[in-house]
């Protein structure tokens, strides 16, 4: 792996250990009623889909290292564009970030 590359993917992993923190212990009710945890977790979405697109041009091997990255950007141009409702985002969001185990992000870690 480039040494850019990697630089990016700990800055992905970085990112999705924000997200989990920023919504550990948290209900979706907490998630829904709140403009400042939306905000911050969406941030970190964006930052993972625009890394994930950087590494995409300049690294496809180890992009397609990580599973559904394609998913993950256009998930980013979504909250980027403002394609979808804020309410509707939330939906979406949440329920598959408290399925998320904590080594869940392990795998961005090696290589």
């Amino acid at each position: 792996m480039l040494l850019e590359s990697k630089k990016t993917v700990e800055d992905i992993r970085l990112a999705a250990g924000r997200i989990l923190e920023f919504v550990g212990g948290r209900s979706f009710a907490d998630y829904a009623n709140s403009d400042i945890l939306q905000s911050a977790v969406e941030r970190q979405f964006e930052i993972i889909g625009e890394a994930l697109g950087r590494l995409a041009r300049t690294d496809p091997d180890t992009a397609s290292a990580i599973k559904h990255y394609q998913r993950i950007i256009s998930f980013r141009n979504i909250l980027i564009h403002g394609y979808a409702p804020a309410r509707m985002l939330a939906c979406l969001v949440f329920p598959s970030l408290v399925k998320l185990p904590p080594r869940g992000l392990e795998p961005l870690s090696h290589g």
